[in-house]
């Protein structure tokens, strides 16, 4: 079993454009057995860019999210004191967030971002 952690664009993918995925991170995100998870933090990031003109998304995107029985995972406050303990690899706000909740969490987060493995976390390309 593994514990993954949709990055925004891959959440987007699967709900939209599947094939967009490498085959070993559909076949991951697709497995029954492994837990997926999506940050509230995701959520936080598509309001913003839908807002500013910047992103199309659906607009039931929690439902999408117990649909596909992905694992809703919550920003905490220890999520947000380690995300600020960071080093200043990633200047956005959001990725920075993901992955000091895969730190956190123990989670692997599934990325295309290339800067996103010097944090030293577990990747998976996306």
């Amino acid at each position: 079993m593994q514990r993954l952690l949709l990055d925004t664009h891959v959440f987007l993918w699967c709900l939209t454009d599947a094939a967009r995925l490498s085959a070993s991170a559909r076949a991951a995100i697709t497995d029954a057995t492994n837990d997926v998870c999506v940050s509230a933090v995701t959520g936080w990031e598509i309001a913003v860019k839908r807002a500013k003109g910047q992103l199309i998304a659906p607009d039931n995107l929690g439902a999408m999210i117990e649909e596909r029985g992905f694992t809703h995972l919550p920003l905490t406050f220890h999520h947000a004191e380690q995300a600020g303990m960071l080093p200043i690899h990633h200047r956005d706000p959001f990725d920075r967030f993901l992955v000091a909740q895969a730190q956190a969490e123990g989670l692997t987060l599934v990325t295309k971002d290339a800067r996103i493995p010097q944090y030293g976390i577990r990747t998976m390309p996306a």
